[in-house]
């Protein structure tokens, strides 16, 4: 591999603004799963599933009780929006779950070829990619009702906790806009 010139440092340093104006902005696919034959506005109750049915399987997200904390508190102030309150286990029409995972994924770089600016001295680039999923379980019957999950970029969003913090209000908002029961 022969040493960077000015074009291809100028082509790495244009990359690199790139990806992290993507990551700043990145479009977040949301989507959801409603069961079938199900009467939502029966719902007024909900309460979050254990905490030991809570772990996410990353350890970033497991040891950072800012992270629960966050997510938490947005579904709640969500659902609450909604008309739909917080109560102890056992008594709740809904228990919720959630699963998230952020993971290194690797962009080859091919992608930039088409704009002119890369070439063989290109380097892949490696992002964090994440996803929410929140879902809500009848505690009558112990059936999944309602599924709503957010994936996307989360360039850089891991060791800058504003933009974390900010990614999640942006999910979980985002998630509960498909949750389908307004009882306001």
């Amino acid at each position: 591999m022969r040493p960077l010139g000015s074009r291809a440092a100028l082509a790495a340093a244009a990359a690199a603004a790139w990806m992290m104006t993507l990551g700043a902005c990145a479009t977040m696919n949301v989507s959801s799963f409603v069961q079938r034959g199900v009467t939502f506005t029966q719902y007024r109750t909900f309460t979050w599933a254990p905490a030991e049915q809570l772990s996410t399987g990353d350890p970033r997200l497991d040891n950072n009780e800012f992270f629960e904390a966050r997510v938490r508190g947005a579904v709640e102030r969500g659902l609450a929006a909604k008309g739909l309150e917080l109560v102890e286990r056992g008594a709740a029409d809904l228990q919720l779950h959630y699963h998230a995972s952020i993971s290194q994924r690797v962009d080859a770089g091919g992608a930039d070829r088409q704009y002119g600016y890369t070439d063989e001295d290109s380097a892949p680039s490696v992002f964090d990619a994440g996803t929410l999923t929140l879902d809500a379980v009848e505690t009558a019957t112990n059936r999944l009702v309602w599924r709503g999950w957010a994936d996307g970029a989360f360039a850089g969003m891991v060791d800058r906790q504003d933009l974390f913090e900010k990614q999640i209000d942006t999910a979980v908002a985002r998630i509960l806009e498909r949750f389908p029961v307004n009882l306001r």
